[in-house]
């Protein structure tokens, strides 16, 4: 019997997935003026000014480059860095939206040019 017969036999499909990261950045999000509650929520500084502020939020496969991603984030603009999770591949940010907008785009220029990432678009709420 081959597979489609078995299919229409009532027999269950059995499907294996296997997850192979590849090198890229697959968020990278700026949420421009976000209500004090979301800063709270994610544990960051509550003394930042809320007229002004933005929180980047970027995701990276593999997850140790995250470290790399937070260093330009720093280097390139005048932002906080929220959190980094090296483990998940998570970066968060803080600042300006300017400051943020600069990070993530120096972030995504770095990556994709030196390290051959494939990189996905800001978006932004």
């Amino acid at each position: 019997m081959d597979f489609t017969e078995g299919l229409t036999q009532g027999m269950k499909q059995r499907i294996i997935q296997e997850m192979v990261p590849g090198k890229q950045i697959t968020i990278a999000h700026i949420i421009a003026n976000p209500d004090p509650i979301m800063y709270k929520k994610l544990g960051l500084d509550p003394k930042l000014d809320y007229a002004k502020a933005a929180i980047g939020i970027m995701t990276v496969t593999p997850s140790e480059t995250a470290i790399i991603m937070g260093d330009i984030a720093i280097k390139s603009a005048g932002i906080e860095i929220g959190f980094v999770d090296r483990f998940s591949g998570s970066l968060i940010i803080t600042g300006t939206v300017s400051e943020v907008e600069a990070s993530i785009r120096a972030i995504l220029d770095y990556t994709q040019a030196k390290l051959a990432f494939t990189v996905c678009d800001i978006t932004r709420t």
